[in-house]
């Protein structure tokens, strides 16, 4: 247990919350039983007074942001979280803002862990917390015919007979550029040839252009590229008749879904997992044109306090409450997310005292992915 600075103690009501979470998905995410959250966990009560908290986070985090940002505004004295101050767009976007736009926000999440480390540290941030994984799941129109007993291991045989038949829509696809689901997209067909495939990246080849390794290039007859905010509604409307996301997205949008094998749906963490994922690849476009290589890592959000926050108290009670009890039951509703408690982090000598007792450092699996 740990407690708050006198100053705050005297001010705000306390109260334990008792919660059981079992981790699952991301091997050995961990589990906690017993949690102590208080009110405006700040340096001080003053520290966030008047103050407006302001987010930019990953699209996926659409839903379950404002919701505990919300909560935050209930349980905070003097403070506000409208929905002006929040933007959610792809992760790359994110530390885009940041770095190229000088965008100034109190908390940045984004949908890849390695991206803090790599495009903010040291110099946009200090350090990460990453608190929950989801991994991709294929989303699909089950009203089309061609889908009809599809599951996790045909779902690939599925996709390659059904997209480009007459009646059936395009696949959907997102800019693997500007956003991790669309590298993770590609990973998770390149992954479904050499689990169930013997090595055929057949899935890949038929909706993308260019060597796996290379730059994908969206095969234009049989894929429509989309938004992350338009996704749900092109499913539903039979618009693209299916796509590869997290299942986060899926949960809170009350999509029909197919889970994926742990290493395809990009959750393992084993031994076996970080070898199939150290032999596949694909190129993005990085915001400064240049060609980068990625490859798979277990889908892990994380979030950070910029150094250039507006109110960086603010953002710690903010990332506090995310890695909360109050924050874990909303990520895990309908089982969208897993939450990591105690969260992982980067750098614990840097996180800020309201945060030290929240983290615990990144596995040491996770330091080959970080090079």
């Amino acid at each position: 247990m740990w407690e708050l600075p006198s100053s705050v103690a005297a001010a705000t009501p306390v109260w334990i919350v008792v919660l059981i979470v079992v981790a699952a998905g991301v091997g050995a995410v961990g589990f906690y039983a017993g949690y102590e959250y208080r009110r405006s966990p700040a340096a001080s009560p003053t520290e966030v007074e008047n103050s407006t908290l302001s987010l930019l986070a990953a699209g996926t985090l659409t839903s379950f942001f404002p919701p505990l940002a919300a909560d935050l505004v209930l349980q905070t004295h003097g403070i506000t979280a409208p929905s002006a101050a929040q933007t959610y767009e792809g992760s790359l976007d994110v530390t885009t803002a940041i770095t190229s736009l000088s965008a100034r926000t109190d908390v940045a999440a984004v949908a890849d862990f390695r991206l803090i480390p790599s495009s903010l540290e040291p110099r946009y941030a200090n350090y990460e917390v990453v608190f929950a994984s989801t991994p991709e799941v294929l989303v699909y129109n089950a009203s089309i015919r061609a889908f009809d007993g599809i599951n996790a291991t045909n779902w690939g045989a599925k996709l390659l007979s059904a997209v480009g038949t007459p009646g059936v829509p395009p696949f959907g696809v997102w800019n693997a550029s500007t956003d991790p689901n669309g590298y993770n997209e590609i990973f998770a067909m390149m992954l479904q040839g050499l689990v169930y495939g013997g090595g055929n990246a057949s899935v890949y080849s038929q909706f993308y252009e260019g060597t796996p390794g290379g730059l994908a290039t969206p095969n234009p007859a049989l894929t429509r590229i989309e938004r992350e905010s338009q996704a749900a509604l092109l499913v539903r409307s039979g618009v693209v008749s299916a796509l590869i996301t997290y299942r986060a997205y899926a949960v809170a949008n009350h999509l029909a879904n197919v889970t994926f094998d742990p290493t395809v749906g990009l959750s393992a963490s084993n031994a076996t997992a970080l070898s199939e994922y150290a032999r596949v690849s694909t190129e993005i476009v990085s915001s400064t044109g240049t060609l980068v290589t990625v490859r798979p890592a277990p889908i892990l959000f994380a979030a950070t306090v910029p150094e250039n926050a507006p109110n960086p108290g603010l953002g710690a009670a903010f990332v506090h409450l995310l890695v909360s009890p109050q924050g874990s039951a909303v990520l895990s509703a309908g089982e969208a997310f897993t939450p990591i408690f105690p969260a992982w982090t980067d750098n614990a000598a840097a996180v800020p005292p309201v945060l030290a007792p929240d983290v615990v450092p990144l596995p040491a699996w996770t330091s080959g992915l970080l090079a």
